[in-house]
């Protein structure tokens, strides 16, 4: 059976998080107050659908979604256009910024069979045929 992969981390890995504490700081650390949407993958059928939340976000100007390498690409920014700080203070419990999702997908998937929609805040990409047996081929065993 073929599925998508969503990689997440577990927030209470107390192993990686003391390792991330005393190790030195990677790239991945300046990013780490970014934005990142929260994102599911749900069957439907023989189709994964893949919902990103993005409200707020331009999704015609600052969101695209791509197939690259054997993924499925979803990058964009949310920006912040209506900032006010007044004297000198800001409390900003939204984030802003540059995202990047990125999911494996099936070998038997084309760019053909991904479809993209927006409805309230929610960006759907839909999979088509990602969970199909159509795909696997069964191997005959010789006996001798």
């Amino acid at each position: 059976m073929s599925t998508l992969a969503l990689r997440t981390r577990p927030a209470w890995d107390i192993d990686r998080w003391v390792r991330d504490f005393f190790s030195p700081a990677t790239a991945d650390d300046w990013f780490a107050g970014a934005f990142t949407p929260a994102a599911e993958i749900v069957r439907d059928g023989d189709d994964a659908v893949v919902r990103l939340e993005l409200p707020g976000v331009d999704v015609d100007n600052d969101v695209n979604v791509e197939v690259k390498r054997g993924h499925l690409v979803i990058h964009g920014e949310r920006r912040d256009e209506r900032a006010e700080d007044k004297d000198g203070r800001t409390l900003r419990e939204v984030r802003y910024g540059s995202f990047r999702r990125a999911f494996k997908l099936p070998a038997h998937v084309t760019e053909d069979a991904i479809t993209a929609s927006y409805d309230k805040g929610v960006l759907n990409v839909r999979v088509a045929g990602a969970h199909s047996d159509a795909a696997t081929k069964r191997i005959a065993i010789e006996s001798k």
